[in-house]
């Protein structure tokens, strides 16, 4: 698994950012090899683009598998990106409600209930998706600056034919 992380190591509770074609996957590390996810039936290692058929799906597994497995030959690295700003939850805790999980089948989302909801509720108690944060912004972002341009354009049309 070095292979995988270079010189980091995960340990049990990390969070597993699997990088996807078009997306991430998230999984909570467990030890021994092993991570918890919520995956739709579509979520499969080395389906490329086919694995973006998840948006269509409403319900989605807890699964306990082997990372090499949910990895395939996509990279990944252990990303607990909100340890600056929130702390998280006793580690007994963390890998306590992640097995209890296991087996379960949830409501999917990819907006509202997705992976990383899911593993960002286990590790923080916080269910959020910085991936769908960061989309709205940057959806938003584009929107306005579209608008703005819009608006740009017409003033300077209307300038240039009150000069003539």
């Amino acid at each position: 698994m070095a292979s995988s992380f270079g010189e980091m190591e995960p340990k049990a509770g990390d969070l597993i950012e699997i990088c996807r074609p078009l997306y991430q996957h998230w999984a909570l590390y467990v030890g021994d090899g092993y991570v918890i996810h919520l995956a739709p039936p579509s979520e499969v290692c080395d389906a490329g683009a086919s694995s973006i058929m998840s948006v269509f799906t409403d319900k989605a597994y807890v699964k306990r598998e082997l990372l090499r497995v949910v990895v395939g030959t996509d990279r990944c690295q252990v990303n607990n990106k909100l340890d600056g700003s929130r702390r998280p939850r006793p580690i007994n805790v963390i890998l306590k409600e992640a097995r209890r999980q296991v087996g379960r089948e949830m409501d999917y989302s990819i907006i509202s209930s997705n992976c990383e909801h899911f593993v960002m509720e286990l590790r923080y108690g916080e269910s959020r998706s910085t991936q769908v944060e960061d989309a709205a912004f940057y959806t938003v972002g584009a929107g306005i600056f579209g608008v703005v341009a819009l608006v740009g354009y017409q003033l300077l049309k209307s300038q240039q034919k009150h000069k003539k």
